[in-house]
């Protein structure tokens, strides 16, 4: 067989690979919406998003990232579950930066510090830090590749991986980020979980290319941030006039799951408001995996490019898994989560 046949043998095998898990992640999302508080789509697609962009790196970190790929893809939402546990998680999921002024707020200082000696600590988290905690935690993913910390690695590989991802969600750079203030409640979850659960397996397509060294890192961050920002307008206006062609049994469905019956945007709506949308929730979510892997591999190069072999046998310790298991439990113990909700 010549290396090229091999080459495409293997492509075939991987894409068999994602497609049973992503079928497996699909169907155990409404177990979990019956059981635990309402995050299942958008945790379905935190998990795609980091999934897909392991196939993205480069062979010296697909060797300890590809067989850790499960890990990656479940643990992309633990920086929510962690949001019904810490007061200080939730402003790292969001900015609402239309609170600075108008695009492109420059009155809004980039760099942290700035921002601090302008704004205040305390004022600046209650409007959301999502772009400065995105460059935090790549310092924490570069120290822990430059120690060879297996765990370090993996979980902020998939918790940075979170967090960039709501930096391009529209509604995560807006103060009106559930449509509260305009009698639009709902819409968050509908633009970032519903539509994706619908139509990400049939009419979205996830394979992009390579990751790549990026160069100023919160540079990067802020023009998606902005990007986010511009577009938050769209995404409320667009519902808007799609719901006036729309009578309110049209409009919503209701669904039996587990012996529940759950009230959700019918297929109807949500398909034509993705078309309507013209591919932007699709668009948002390729640069989110383009993004992560590149920060992934951003993290890699500025540690040295460390030997990752050796790592990939390696194991959690007792420690981790206790941590895992107490993040869970006080996730899906019934609380409420702390701060503003977003579904």
């Amino acid at each position: 067989m010549t290396t090229m046949k091999r080459k495409i043998n293997k492509l075939y095998i991987y894409t068999a690979i994602m497609k049973k898990k992503i079928r497996f992640i699909i169907l155990i999302c409404p177990l979990l919406i019956a059981n635990f508080p309402s995050y299942c789509w958008g945790f379905y697609a935190h998990q795609k998003i980091n999934y897909y962009a392991v196939f993205l790196l480069p062979p010296e970190m697909i060797v300890l990232f590809k067989p850790n790929i499960g890990f990656l893809s479940e643990h992309a939402i633990d920086p929510d579950k962690r949001r019904y546990a810490l007061p200080d998680e939730g402003p790292r999921h969001y900015i609402d930066i239309d609170h600075y002024g108008v695009y492109p707020y420059s009155n809004l200082p980039r760099k942290w510090k700035d921002a601090v000696e302008k704004f205040g600590e305390d004022s600046l988290k209650q409007h959301g830090i999502v772009p400065w905690h995105v460059q935090t935690m790549l310092y924490r993913l570069t120290d822990a590749f430059k120690e060879k910390n297996y765990s370090q690695i993996m979980k902020y590989s998939a918790e940075i991986g979170h967090y960039i991802s709501d930096a391009h969600v529209p509604l995560h750079a807006s103060s009106n980020h559930n449509g509260q203030l305009t009698n639009q409640k709902g819409i968050h979850g509908f633009w970032e979980s519903r539509v994706p659960e619908l139509l990400a397996e049939t009419a979205f397509d996830f394979f992009i290319g390579k990751a790549e060294y990026i160069q100023n890192p919160g540079d990067f961050i802020w023009k998606r941030v902005l990007e986010s920002a511009r577009a938050a307008d769209t995404v409320l206006t667009y519902e808007r006039e799609l719901s006036k062609k729309f009578a309110d049994d049209k409009k919503y469905a209701f669904e039996n799951r587990n012996g529940k019956t759950i009230r959700q945007y019918s297929s109807a709506f949500t398909i034509a408001y993705n078309k309507m949308l013209d591919g932007m929730i699709e668009r948002r979510m390729r640069q989110s995996i383009y993004a992560i892997a590149s920060f992934w591999y951003t993290a890699w190069v500025n540690a040295g490019q460390p030997d990752l072999k050796a790592l990939a046998t390696q194991k959690f310790t007792e420690a981790d898994l206790k941590e895992f298991e107490n993040l869970n439990k006080q996730w899906s113990s019934g609380g409420k989560m702390i701060g503003r909700e977003e579904q």
